[in-house]
């Protein structure tokens, strides 16, 4: 099925912030990157670069949180699912040649400061990626307030080993997260298993 012009435009600038960041882009690099007519971007997006980079922050967003389920879910134990996940992206951050693996992290980090609009929208995404992921761990058996702290720990633990792994050129970085947020789940899974006792 062929994608509309909309679509490659968002997912060209997806990419290209992937790679770049957002500031070091150009309307005429998406456009290119696109194989669409510069006409064709100001008709999709009459504000331009912010626009269509924002639309690509939600777009890319929605698609990364379904990682979650589509790594772990294979595991029937959260204290193999969650190192595993870790492992998982150590490889395919290895495998890719250090490229970075996730816009909305590189834009956030980016223009916190210098793009208001684009940082309310990051800012979006990512308690998205909370709210759907502290449902993800209580259907995993974990309690509500616990789950929200992981999901918050996992993604942080995992956006900064992003960092390392990159800066280090090594997997080292993901590895050990991984194994730090295993122990984080034992102890979340036993204090769970406690509550439901104590009931």
């Amino acid at each position: 099925m062929s994608t509309s012009t909309r679509e490659r435009l968002v997912s060209a600038v997806a990419e290209l912030m992937r790679v770049h960041g957002y500031s070091a882009i150009t309307v005429k690099q998406i456009t290119a990157a696109a194989q669409a007519p510069m006409g064709s971007l100001y008709h999709h997006f009459p504000q331009g670069k912010v626009q269509i980079a924002a639309e690509a922050l939600r777009s890319t967003g929605a698609a990364y949180i379904q990682l979650l389920p589509l790594l772990m879910d294979p595991h029937e134990d959260l204290r193999v699912a969650v190192p595993a996940a870790f492992d998982d992206a150590a490889r395919t951050l290895a495998e890719s040649g250090w490229m970075n693996m996730c816009p909305v992290g590189t834009v956030a980090g980016e223009i916190a400061d210098s793009e208001p609009v684009l940082r309310e929208v990051a800012a979006e995404v990512v308690r998205d990626w909370i709210d759907q992921g502290t449902q993800y761990f209580v259907e995993r058996g974990v309690g509500e307030s616990a789950a929200r702290e992981l999901i918050l720990a996992v993604l942080s633990a995992l956006e900064g080993a992003f960092v390392l792994g990159r800066t280090l050129r090594s997997a080292e970085p993901l590895r050990a997260a991984g194994r730090a947020m295993a122990a984080r789940v034992q102890v979340v899974l036993a204090e769970s298993e406690s509550a439901v006792i104590d009931r």
